[in-house]
């Protein structure tokens, strides 16, 4: 199985192991939950953000090489 495909689920499992982890665990534990829940939203923020910014590259140099022919 493709490595990559693996590992584009461990970013939605924190963030539903942390959920879990905050609903059902006592008071004094559930704080123990929130840094997997944001290290999970920043990895699928920041995966975003560079998939954005990788689109954007590529059509300026599609741009480019059009001006330049």
């Amino acid at each position: 199985m493709n490595k990559r495909f693996i590992l584009s689920f461990v970013a939605p499992f924190m963030i539903l192991f942390s959920g879990i982890g905050l609903i059902f665990r006592d008071k004094s534990r559930k704080i123990f939950y929130l840094p997997i829940g944001l290290m999970g939203i920043s990895i699928i923020l920041e995966k975003d953000m560079r998939r954005k910014l990788d689109r954007k590259n590529i059509l300026k140099k599609i741009k480019y090489c059009q001006k330049v022919k």
